[in-house]
């Protein structure tokens, strides 16, 4: 059984402590979740991507945030460890909408939430993540604001001022009450160092070819390493060689060669 939101929420913060790394593999509906939860993860976070993809939609905002709240909800009610759900940019312009959302997001059982800058000013995005915390505190639930800045991701300035911009806007979202920065696509080993050093919060690192193993990240300070879309792209890509071989050779080896229906039958048994 899962322990009250307020316990959920202090063991999250907890996983993101000084000299541990919280890995945490995406998941994208109830299935994947109670697959990842029951291979040892933690806690789990969602894709964004994933639960798009699931859902009939582009990445992006393009999915209705009611159906992200289904999902959120469905997920929170099947796992026991803490959930954080990719709010993306909260779903909406004004800080008073994305609070409302956050509070949903929270009475569906997620105790922690990614918010991206993107190409959003950092000043917006402050105001988003100030009116988040504020709508935790209401609801009683020490939410893990993990602060996203898409500086590297989207190249928003010159590769060489991307760390001090990226700290700068760490900075500013920490003083709007972030519990966390989450820089993706920043993968060399010296802009990973300066901007742990740069910075008092817990950092997040995306999972992508060339970032270095988990073990050498925790050694650079890293506290948080997510796999974003990357476990739901594996599932989709086995799913299209099994379907090629079954088309093309009318063979079906790769189709039944992983997990069965018995053990997923046994995951989502209900508890």
């Amino acid at each position: 059984m899962a322990l009250p939101a307020s316990d959920r929420a202090d063991a999250f913060h907890a996983l993101h402590a000084p000299g541990r790394i919280l890995v945490l593999p995406n998941a994208w509906d109830v299935g994947s979740a109670r697959l990842i939860e029951s291979l040892g993860a933690e806690a789990i976070a969602t894709t964004s991507a994933g639960v798009a993809w699931a859902r009939g939609y582009s990445d992006g905002q393009a999915l209705p945030f009611r159906e992200l709240l289904d999902v959120a909800a469905a997920i929170g009610r099947a796992v026991a460890v803490p959930l954080s759900v990719d709010f993306e940019a909260g779903y909406a312009t004004d800080p008073a909408t994305v609070a409302e959302h956050a509070a949903a997001l929270i009475g569906a059982g997620a105790v922690g939430v990614n918010l991206e800058d993107g190409r959003e000013s950092p000043d917006a995005t402050a105001a988003k993540i100030e009116a988040v915390r504020k709508a935790a505190e209401r609801e009683g639930v020490r939410l893990f604001v993990n602060a996203r800045t898409d500086v590297f991701l989207k190249k928003l300035v010159p590769r060489e001022r991307a760390v001090e911009e990226a700290l700068a806007r760490g900075a500013r979202y920490r003083d709007a009450g972030a519990s966390g920065l989450f820089v993706p696509r920043a993968k060399e080993p010296a802009d990973i160092r300066a901007i742990v050093a740069g910075i008092e919060l817990p950092v997040n690192a995306l999972a992508m070819p060339g970032l270095p193993p988990v073990a050498e990240l925790r050694a650079l300070g890293v506290r948080r390493v997510s796999a974003g879309a990357g476990v739901s792209l594996a599932a989709l890509a086995a799913a299209k060689e099994g379907v090629e071989e079954l088309l093309a050779a009318g063979r079906y080896e790769r189709m039944f060669s992983k997990a069965g229906s018995i053990e997923m039958n046994a995951l989502l048994a209900r508890r």
